[in-house]
C-alpha cells in the first residue's frame, strides 16, 4: 500500500507534542505517585506497580482496578478486573473513531506506537492540532510519549514513598488536568452540530450512572457518542 497521502510523522512534530504536554507534568506526576502509593498499600510489589503503569498506561483504569485487586487471585476477581478495565477504557472507542481519518494510510508501526501511548490528554492535544490545520501525527505521538516516562517514574516514586503523596487536593494539583482540558476544548467549539456526539455521550453517561451501579456509564456514554458521531456530519476533513 502506498503511504504517499498519509499524514506526516516528523521529529519536529514529536517535539512539539512533548512541549504541548508540559503543562500537565505536575498533575501527572502527582497522579502517578498516588497510584504508586495506593498500589503499595494493596500489596503490589514495586515491579508490579511499575509494570502496570508501563504496560497499561491508563491512570483511571489502574486506580479503579486496585479496588478489585485480590491476592491470591480468583477467577471471579480476575474477570472483575478485566471488566472494570474494559469499561473504563471504553471511551477509547470514541476517541479512536475521531482520529481514524487522520491516521488513514499511516504505516502500521506508526499507528501501533501512537495508539499505545494514546491517552485523554494526548488525544485532546492532537485533535486541537488538527482542528487548527495541522497534519503531523508526530504531535499526537509526542504528546503521549512525553507523559509516559513521567507516569512510570512517578509511580515508582509513589510506591517507594508510600503514603506521602495521597492528597493532591491539598496543593490544588488535582485542578491542573480539568483546567487544561477546559482551556484546550474552548477553541475547538465549532457550533452545536459538531458538539452533538459529545452532548449525547455526556447525557447518556449521566443517565446510566444514576440508573446502573458500577462503571457501565463509561461504555454507554462512549457508545452513544460513537453512534451520534456516525449520524452527524461534522464537516471535518476526511
Amino acid at each position: 500500500m502506498s503511504h504517499s497521502s498519509a499524514a506526516p510523522f516528523t521529529p519536529a512534530g514529536i517535539l512539539k507534542g512533548v512541549r504541548l504536554s508540559l503543562p500537565l507534568w505536575p498533575s501527572i506526576a502527582v497522579f502517578g505517585a498516588a497510584f504508586g502509593a495506593a498500589a503499595a498499600q494493596r500489596g503490589l510489589s514495586l515491579a508490579e506497580a511499575v509494570g502496570a503503569s508501563a504496560l497499561v498506561y491508563a491512570g483511571s483504569a489502574q486506580m479503579v482496578t486496585l479496588e478489585v485487586w485480590g491476592q491470591p487471585w480468583t477467577v471471579s476477581a480476575l474477570l472483575a478486573a478485566m471488566t472494570v478495565t474494559g469499561l473504563i477504557n471504553a471511551r477509547m472507542i470514541l476517541m479512536g473513531a475521531t482520529i481514524q481519518p487522520w491516521m488513514r494510510g499511516t504505516p502500521l508501526w506508526h499507528t501501533a506506537i501512537t495508539l499505545f501511548v494514546l491517552v485523554d490528554a494526548s488525544w485532546l492535544i492532537g485533535v486541537r492540532h488538527r482542528s487548527e490545520g495541522g497534519r503531523d501525527l508526530g504531535v499526537l505521538f509526542g504528546s503521549g510519549i512525553g507523559l509516559w516516562p513521567l507516569w512510570v517514574v512517578s509511580t515508582a516514586a509513589g510506591h517507594l514513598a508510600g503514603a506521602l503523596v495521597t492528597q493532591p487536593r491539598a496543593y490544588a494539583l488535582d485542578m491542573i488536568l480539568p483546567v487544561f482540558f477546559a482551556a484546550m476544548l474552548a477553541p475547538l467549539w465549532r457550533g452545536v452540530r459538531p458538539a452533538l456526539p459529545w452532548l449525547a455521550s455526556g447525557l447518556v453517561a449521566l443517565l446510566v450512572q444514576r440508573l446502573v451501579p458500577g462503571y457501565a456509564f463509561i461504555a454507554a456514554g462512549a457508545a452513544a457518542g460513537l453512534v451520534t458521531g456516525l449520524l452527524v456530519d461534522d464537516g471535518a476533513p476526511r
